[in-house]
């Protein structure tokens, strides 16, 4: 099994670093113009559509390594913050926070879900 080249690590970073650079800003903007706990579901909630669409993308069109690491590693695992959920959830009562989480965490695979379906509907199949 061979390593790749150096050059080509470097960039996978890189795209991943620019990703992530824009996902945080978006994630910053949205936390700006709303507050917690609402801010951090629809990072979470949007993150998750974003990451379903790109999945169904990837399998109709074929792999596109850098903007997966660009769009879904980079821009996406910044945008969205489930550390930030989790503190949330664990500061809220026992009763509530649970329930809370697990509501959470339904509604993000539905987003998921839904961003495959969406895109499934205009992405062309790769005929490789």
């Amino acid at each position: 099994m061979s390593s790749p080249a150096l050059h080509r690590c470097v960039s996978m970073v890189v795209l991943v670093a620019l990703g992530g650079a824009a996902g945080a800003v978006a994630r910053a903007g949205v936390a700006t113009a709303m507050h917690a706990p609402w801010a951090t579901l629809t990072v979470n909630l949007v993150g998750a559509f974003v990451l379903g669409g790109l999945l169904e993308f990837f399998t109709r069109a074929g792999d596109r390594p850098a903007w997966r690491l660009l769009l879904g590693t980079g821009f996406c695992g910044a945008f969205t913050t489930y550390s930030t959920f989790a503190r949330e959830v664990a500061e809220r009562s026992a009763g509530s926070g649970v329930g809370l989480a697990a509501a959470e965490v339904a509604l993000g695979l539905a987003a998921a879900a839904a961003g495959a379906v969406v895109t499934a509907r205009w992405a062309p199949r790769s005929s490789a």
